[in-house]
């Protein structure tokens, strides 16, 4: 006779339908979800308040822009190695000596600016900034993946986290462009490098949740596997190239947005128009966690990309702030999806010892394709036409789909087996996903 072997993550309780009250009634949630929020505000903060910054000092939005690319590639190329480093030796080990240093780095940066410190020097301080940025948003979702293993509550975890990822985006730039502009241009920076200290601490404090080193143990509890780094899986790498594609969307509204609101004489509508945009990416994040999916995350993965690339491609046609809202907000609504179901496959193609490596990977990706995407949009506004931007994201997304769809056999989850006894005397094998 056939067997059927399931488990259930312990604290877990059992619902047909997961959701998000389900999910943060999982025990010790709480204790990570609060320090891990105020922990990530700062990460979204930075961006905003360098441009503010060196663009106060130094009277040229291009070297804002410089500098702030330089932290985010830098952040982009480091990251993946401060999450191998927390896989490996934990996440308290690397994130008290990171704190540290990035809090030293954004101090030194807010001193050259301030001391009208020649460009070359900003760009080096720069770089310290960048790679030291705490990687808080990937070890909350790897401390889910510990309490929630493979329990369907997983989709929902990962909705959560993008939701609570664009509430970050949201209110971390408004609240240092408030700082720089009624306090001082130099607020905004000091506040981030103390909000990082403040929240980075009370984050590593919380010992309890974080993986274990070493956590891919075998199923026997004894055997263990050699630890490899998480870019050796043929599937993070296809959906590192697929996140590019998402940071091309963030980056080129970011550039295109601003540079619509200037040509129509009427800033302040950048704001508005781009909350929109992230408006939509929140409602569709609830909405996508709140469902049962039946649906396998490969596929919807893939499904997600294409209405992404077809959403962005209208960016370029919109001649009015009514028609771009309306694009800006459709395009919004189908970035959620393809994050949350790009993370959720991480679940199934890393190792328990690797994941924060990966999520790691995947947020770099985001930060690569925003910096890249903020150059190239910016260099089409000035040289080509208005609204020439716009075609950075609608480029990025189809590039980013035409990878998935060649390789999307690449995404095929691990398979893990083990053998079942049944009756007295008898052994059969048994397959368990």
């Amino acid at each position: 006779m056939a067997s059927t072997v399931t488990s259930e993550s312990p604290g877990t309780p059992v619902s047909s339908r997961p959701g998000y009250g389900q999910l943060l009634r999982t025990r010790g949630a709480w204790t990570f979800l609060l320090p891990g929020f105020a922990a990530r505000q700062p990460f979204a903060m930075l961006t905003i308040s360098i441009v503010l910054l060196v663009q106060h000092t130094t009277g040229s939005y291009g070297a804002a822009g410089a500098v702030a690319a330089v932290t985010g590639v830098s952040l982009a190329l480091f990251a993946p190695f401060t999450g191998r480093l927390a896989d490996r030796h934990g996440q308290r080990a690397v994130l008290l000596p990171g704190v540290l240093l990035h809090t030293l780095a954004g101090l030194s940066l807010t001193a050259l600016a301030l001391a009208d410190a020649p460009l070359w020097a900003l760009f080096v301080a720069a770089v310290p900034t960048g790679a030291s940025v705490p990687q808080i948003g990937p070890m909350v979702r790897a401390r889910w993946g510990v309490k929630l293993q493979d329990s369907p509550l997983m989709t929902t975890a990962a909705a959560f986290e993008s939701v609570t990822d664009e509430l970050t985006f949201v209110f971390g730039p408004l609240l240092a462009t408030a700082l720089c502009t009624a306090i001082d241009p130099a607020a905004g920076l000091l506040t981030e490098a103390a909000l990082t200290l403040v929240g980075g601490l009370l984050f590593a404090a919380q010992r309890g949740t974080q993986p274990a080193v070493g956590a891919d143990a075998g199923v026997d509890g004894h055997a263990r596997v050699k630890h490899a780094s998480a870019l050796s899986v043929p599937g993070v790498r296809v959906l590192i190239v697929a996140f590019l594609g998402i940071g091309a969307v963030f980056g080129g509204m970011q550039v295109s947005l601003a540079a619509f609101s200037e040509s129509i004489e009427e800033p302040g509508l950048n704001g508005v128009l781009y909350g929109t945009f992230a408006a939509g990416n929140m409602l569709s994040g609830v909405v996508c966690g709140a469902i049962a999916w039946k649906v396998a995350p490969r596929r919807r993965l893939v499904v997600a990309y294409a209405a992404l690339g077809l959403a962005a491609s209208g960016l370029w046609a919109a001649q009015s702030v009514v028609v771009l809202a309306g694009v800006g907000l459709l395009v919004g609504v189908c970035i959620a999806p393809a994050l949350i179901t790009g993370y959720t496959l991480v679940d199934g193609l890393v190792p328990a010892g690797a994941r924060t490596e990966a999520f790691t990977w995947l947020t770099g990706a985001v930060a690569l394709g925003q910096a890249a995407a903020v150059m190239v949009a910016g260099q089409m506004e000035d040289r080509l036409w208005d609204g020439a931007g716009f075609l950075v994201p609608m480029g990025g997304t189809l590039l980013a789909l035409a990878t998935l769809v060649t390789l999307r056999s690449r995404l095929s989850p691990r398979v893990v087996s083990r053998t079942v006894a049944r009756g007295v005397g008898h052994r059969v094998p048994v397959a368990v996903d």
